[in-house]
């Protein structure tokens, strides 16, 4: 496994390719996307630890994309086994697995903690659904405060589990080493990544005026409906672009592994 250093324009290139990726299996991602944000719902249900799993679950989530996405990218239909992923490549690889889901949760929880320790826990129980925000809240300084602490520790949190659940599943990393190398990756290609973000961001705001202009135009009813699939299927076509990040930030593997194929 070698990283590659990509120039910032090669951000933008993501961002693209995954809206082509989206575009030439639409329902079969946008169906795949809907079935793992539903399945961490439904782990959010279970007594005392819901939250936690559902986190847990998002790294699975993320390398169930980042295979559909792959499977697109070469023509092919993503079917729902890709959600099973981790369960068909040996015991090891579940386990490993399982340990990164585990990783991120704790990361995530300790974020929120600490974000409690500036406003009461207020923003974190807005943002784990457990409280409905108000206006009154969030004019509050110390909400405020909490939300842009989370944000902030939340950045390095996402930049650690980027690429580690590919590097786990492409090229058989261990959970520790995957964290280590997907940092490092995201930040000797900090220009790439920028010039993503940025480019995520400009999508996601034409989506919204769109969305605000058509609200404008429909009833309220017809206009949530519309919101909501819309954000969905934006949602989607982000975490259909992780997979052409991590193609170009690594060397392919020798032999592909898993359900995947290869990524070239």
């Amino acid at each position: 496994m070698k990283l590659r250093i990509v120039p910032a324009r090669t951000g933008m290139a993501w961002v693209r390719l995954g809206i082509q990726a989206f575009w030439r299996q639409p329902l079969a991602l946008a169906a795949l996307f809907f079935m793992a944000m539903a399945a961490m719902s439904l782990a959010t249900m279970i007594p005392l630890v819901g939250r936690a799993v559902a986190l847990a679950l998002l790294p699975s989530a993320t390398l169930a994309m980042m295979l559909a996405a792959a499977q697109a990218a070469q023509g092919r239909f993503p079917t729902p086994a890709v959600l099973l992923a981790a369960l068909r490549n040996g015991r090891w690889r579940l386990r490993d697995m399982l340990t990164l889901g585990v990783m991120y949760a704790v990361g995530f929880l300790a974020v929120m903690g600490l974000s409690a320790l500036v406003d009461g826990g207020q923003f974190a129980q807005v943002y784990l659904g457990g409280a409905q925000l108000t206006r009154e809240m969030a004019e509050q300084p110390a909400f405020q405060g909490a939300m842009w602490l989370s944000m902030l520790l939340h950045l390095p949190l996402s930049l650690l589990f980027w690429h580690a659940p590919g590097l786990m599943h492409w090229h058989g990393v261990p959970p520790v080493k995957a964290l280590f190398f997907s940092i490092v990756a995201c930040v000797r290609n900090f220009g790439a990544f920028f010039v993503y973000g940025l480019g995520w961001t400009g999508v996601f705001l034409v989506g919204g005026m769109a969305l605000t202009l058509v609200s404008a135009l429909l009833g309220t009813e017809v206009a949530s409906a519309i919101m909501l699939g819309t954000a969905m299927m934006l949602a989607a076509m982000f975490f259909t672009s992780v997979v052409f990040s991590f193609r170009d930030c690594f060397e392919p593997p020798s032999a592909s592994a898993g359900a995947g194929g290869t990524l070239e």
